[in-house]
């Protein structure tokens, strides 16, 4: 399968709105996604078909050097086929050029899938939210990639 990482444009976002309502019980709007977009310290990345199907984005955050990842999310069509590892692979590569000293997110406890995938790139469990999520009532795991930082 060939797709490109890209950057995110308003043009995604249609696309983006309706992974989110396939991949997630409390789905985020079509206007908290577009408002990503326009943040100085985002980071919005698709993996984009040859015929511009949006297979799956990423989004996060920075604040200063630390960076946090509000969404991974794949078409459930496309899922097993390397297309979050992509993403997951072009931040680090983000972060790495950015300077951050690590990429942290949440994760539901029931989604081990998940968890082994961010595990197998390099990121640890290092905390818990209890009752984070809603919709069902749920823990959420704390995942950390760390990146060597020299303080001069």
């Amino acid at each position: 399968m060939d797709y490109r990482i890209i950057p995110i444009t308003a043009s995604h976002t249609g696309q983006m709105e309706e992974i989110e309502n396939l991949c997630f019980p409390d789905p985020w709007s079509r206007n908290l996604l577009e408002e990503l977009l326009v943040l100085p310290n985002a980071v919005s990345l698709a993996a984009v078909s040859e015929d511009g199907l949006v297979l799956g984005y990423t989004s996060a955050q920075t604040v200063l050097d630390e960076g946090y990842i509000n969404n991974v999310a794949v078409r459930p069509g496309y899922r097993r086929q390397g297309v979050a590892s992509a993403l997951l692979e072009a931040l680090r590569q983000r972060g790495t050029e950015l300077g951050l000293s690590f990429w942290t997110l949440e994760v539901r406890e029931s989604n081990k899938a998940a968890q082994a995938l961010y595990a197998k790139h390099g990121y640890l469990e290092v905390g818990c939210r209890r009752n984070y999520y809603e919709h069902p009532k749920e823990d959420a795991i704390l995942m950390t990639l760390e990146f060597e930082t020299i303080c001069s």
